[in-house]
């Protein structure tokens, strides 16, 4: 999620300049209607009844300012139509990307939302989720404090990951042992693919949504997706009742790739759009015979 270089396209814009358009018509909806009810009052022949009926009306109006702030955006979804529209650096994920991620959001949103990575798009995550609780988790202390410092309101965390890249093949024929097919809470778990350091609240928070864009995995080097994706997985099964959406950017790389395929399940798989696969992945804890992947 963190760039490795600055992506300039004009998509984004376009989607956030239609979402301040839309939110800009219907202001001018509602405004109208309200003159509309103001103008049929005023040809009532009472003109006792007509002034109880403006009197009553500006009763409401003032009420509705002090209990919904006149119908104000929230500040925290103002200030991402700013920064997006003013913006040159502009998201990893592409419109149609991004769009498979908001359709989840907009039917479950404010939900718990959980994303590996930190970067220019966590804003416009945050703000998809407004009402709801989304935590980021992000391997580069630095990075965290920067975003921090332009957007303090964001909830992150300080992760560490000890695989590399390079490490992969290995690491998959690990996973395809009986000790990382039994589902249980991560911390608890004797496979090596299973991440134990993250705060207490992200193992016993139930997540609606969890986003997999990171850590870095673009060098052998890197630490790459392959105990995030594991865990990710872990975490969906291990929950009491109910299904997770897991979402893996970048699975045009063979990590992301493989790992997705392997952990989180071809058949458990929704859709792909571009380089983003999206999961939905059922709790195994109320069917201990479920087995790990449909067959």
């Amino acid at each position: 999620m963190r760039p490795n270089k600055a992506y300039q396209t004009l998509n984004l814009k376009i989607l956030i300049l239609g979402s301040m358009l839309a939110l800009f018509l219907l202001f001018v909806l509602r405004s109208t209607f309200s003159s509309s009810s103001l103008a049929k009052a005023s040809t009532s022949d009472d003109h006792h009844m007509h002034d109880e009926i403006i009197q009553e009306k500006s009763s409401d109006t003032i009420r509705d300012c002090n209990s919904l702030a006149c119908n104000k955006i929230p500040s925290s979804l103002a200030q991402a139509l700013i920064h997006y529209s003013t913006s040159t650096i502009t998201p990893q994920q592409t419109l149609k990307e991004i769009s498979v991620t908001a359709r989840v959001l907009e039917k479950k949103s404010p939900c718990n939302f959980l994303v590996f990575g930190l970067g220019h798009d966590s804003l416009m995550w945050s703000s998809l989720n407004h009402g709801g609780r989304t935590v980021f988790l992000e391997e580069d202390e630095a990075w965290i404090e920067q975003i921090k410092h332009r957007f303090p309101m964001l909830e992150s965390y300080h992760v560490s990951y000890e695989s590399k890249v390079n490490e992969a093949e290995k690491l998959m024929e690990i996973g395809r042992g009986s000790e990382c097919r039994r589902v249980r809470d991560p911390r608890h778990s004797m496979c090596p693919l299973a991440l134990k350091g993250f705060p207490r609240e992200v193992y016993e928070t139930k997540w609606d949504l969890i986003m997999v864009d990171a850590p870095t995995g673009y060098h052998e080097d890197a630490p790459g997706r392959m105990t995030a994706i594991y865990t990710a997985g872990m975490m969906a099964r291990n929950i009491d009742r109910g299904e997770i959406d897991v979402f893996v950017h970048d699975v045009n790389r063979e990590v992301e790739d493989k790992f997705s395929m392997e952990f989180l399940c071809e058949k458990y798989m929704k859709t792909q759009e571009g380089r983003l696969r999206h999961f939905t992945i059922p709790s195994h804890m109320d069917d201990l015979d479920r087995p790990f992947c449909p067959e």
